[in-house]
């Protein structure tokens, strides 16, 4: 699990995402700019165990493993980055406590944030590349979060 530097994890909560505001502050890149839970690499831990802890940081959810629908790594910039998406049911949201990183978080529907001029576009990109292929095969059913089921 050598070889990465971050993981993000686009988080459904019901059929909305989590995403949070990002500080807007000079250097900062995607400075105030919809954002994915998510950060840099901590000790020896692995992508998920990342993106875990940086949610439980950001916004106070503790995600489980079996809630990862789709994992993927990515090359940024030089680096390895993970990218998970993860469902959990809408009641969710009442279990968020957000934390100090960022301005502030709300819940937005993939289509608004593919298209909100203030999505990060590299995770625009990994989010429609996980819609797509989730809806592709025949046989798969889309997400619950998508379908509107629980």
């Amino acid at each position: 699990m050598g070889g990465f530097t971050g993981a993000k994890i686009a988080l459904f909560i019901g059929p909305r995402l989590a995403v949070i505001l990002r500080d807007d502050r000079p250097g900062l890149i995607f400075a105030d700019h919809w954002d994915f839970p998510g950060g840099g690499r901590e000790g020896g831990e692995g992508p998920f165990a990342c993106a875990q802890r940086e949610c439980r940081e950001e916004l106070g959810l503790t995600v489980p493993q079996s809630a990862v629908v789709w994992q993927r790594a990515f090359e940024e910039r030089g680096e390895m980055r993970w990218f998970f998406v993860a469902e959990l049911a809408e009641d969710a949201a009442l279990d968020v406590r957000f934390g100090d990183e960022g301005q502030t978080w709300t819940l937005m529907t993939p289509e608004e944030y593919l298209s909100h001029p203030k999505g990060i576009p590299p995770f625009q990109d990994r989010l429609r590349m996980f819609l797509r292929e989730r809806n592709q095969g025949p046989d798969e059913r889309p997400p619950a979060a998508l379908s509107g089921g629980r």
